[in-house]
């Protein structure tokens, strides 16, 4: 996903991260701008907009009626997806799903099932035969760094939007999903020495590692993942799990309207 940077540029921005700044000038440890917006799509049970500074991602769940797995059949299938549509970035192309793509599907995927924000065993119907199949469809609209924590905070914001759509099977009244934790994630980047929370585009394309970590409401950690070849000191891990509670609680009033 790293495109062509000048050196000129990357040099600039090294140095100002050495000197404890950015080119947008926020702190190192500092969050861009976030907004979300539940229930913008009409025609999924549960849906987000999520701005994080100018990348922007849309996130809708949309709920049926399937079979278990057979390996699980005593509960509800999930299934998490991410598109990079090709308007969103210049490096985004169409057909099937890049590494990028995959990486970021697995990512949100993963904190939603190791936070254990659902209990899909409440959403079997009839054990081995008839269970609730949730889908999480990612769509990118606007790249500008930092997709993962914009994408899980936009799968977690529609998850609580959600309504599993019982009338419409026959199943009886609809109700609300139930959620059991507030996971979200906090992605650093490493340019330079330093360390950057929520890395913009270029600082992206200059960055020597990545490390995201999926935190639930008591702050401990359900998922870690490391991205690019750069590797993190024990301190700089400490560091950024520092940082990363204290933004994580902000992320998470966002995310449950609190």
């Amino acid at each position: 996903m790293n495109d062509i940077i000048s050196e000129v540029k990357e040099g600039y921005i090294v140095e100002l991260a050495k000197g404890g700044k950015r080119e947008d000038g926020r702190a190192l440890d500092q969050y861009r701008d976030v907004s979300i917006h539940k229930g913008v799509i009409a025609t999924a049970e549960g849906s987000a907009k999520v701005e994080l500074g100018n990348t922007v991602v849309m996130v809708g769940v949309k709920v049926s009626l399937g079979e278990p797995f057979a390996d699980t059949p005593d509960r509800g299938v999930l299934t998490t997806n991410a598109e990079l549509v090709p308007l969103a970035s210049p490096t985004f192309e169409s057909g099937p799903p890049n590494n990028v793509a995959v990486e970021l599907a697995r990512v949100v995927d993963r904190g939603i099932r190791e936070g254990k924000v659902l209990d899909l065993k409440k959403l079997c119907m009839t054990p081995g035969e008839e269970v609730w199949v949730l889908f999480i469809d990612v769509h990118v609209l606007n790249y500008d760094g930092n997709l993962i924590d914009a994408s899980a905070l936009g799968a977690m914001s529609a998850l609580y939007d959600a309504v599993i759509p019982a009338s419409k099977f026959d199943k009886g009244e609809d109700f609300n999903l139930e959620i059991n934790n507030c996971m979200v994630t906090c992605t650093s980047a490493k340019v330079g020495n330093a360390i950057l929370l929520d890395p913009s585009l270029d600082e992206e394309k200059v960055a020597r590692g990545r490390i995201t970590i999926g935190l639930d409401e008591n702050d401990d950690i359900r998922s870690v993942q490391k991205g690019l070849t750069g590797a993190f000191s024990l301190d700089e891990v400490k560091q950024v799990l520092g940082t990363s509670k204290k933004s994580a609680r902000n992320l998470r009033k966002m995310v449950m309207g609190v």
